[in-house]
């Protein structure tokens, strides 16, 4: 009876533990658009990472100083950008609200077109993220 009883609490421990780390690798993924900073000298420039959206996306960028140029990619074209340096955007394109172009890998860049070092923050969200 006693090793019968040690290997069903065995089997619970590694059942337990099975599902720990799959709620771990399922937590995991929600930091795929995580914001990142980085300091661009002038007319240099930064982009984030690459997220796979298949029905809403957004993004958000800031910057320091004089402020960058920010520029919202599907696939590698623009489909949204600023003419002008600016300090904070934000883009947002929802299947819901009529204006998202259709599933594909978003990222947004920034551009410093200005005589001055700035710290640019670029964050992608997708789908279930927001």
């Amino acid at each position: 009876m006693n090793t019968r009883l040690s290997a069903r609490i065995a089997t619970a421990v590694l059942a337990t533990g099975a599902g720990a780390a799959i709620a771990l690798a399922g937590a995991g993924a929600a930091q795929a658009g995580s914001p990142s900073s980085t300091l661009l000298t002038p007319g240099n420039g930064g982009c984030s990472a690459s997220q796979y959206a298949s029905y809403q996306v957004r993004a958000d960028g800031s910057a320091t100083n004089q402020g960058a140029k920010f520029k919202l990619l599907r696939n590698g074209v623009v489909i949204q950008n600023t003419p002008n340096r600016v300090n904070a955007w934000a883009g947002e394109l929802r299947s819901a609200y009529g204006n998202f172009p259709g599933p594909g890998y978003y990222s947004l860049c920034a551009q410093n077109t200005g005589t001055a070092n700035t710290t640019v923050t670029l964050q992608i969200r997708s789908d279930y993220e927001f």
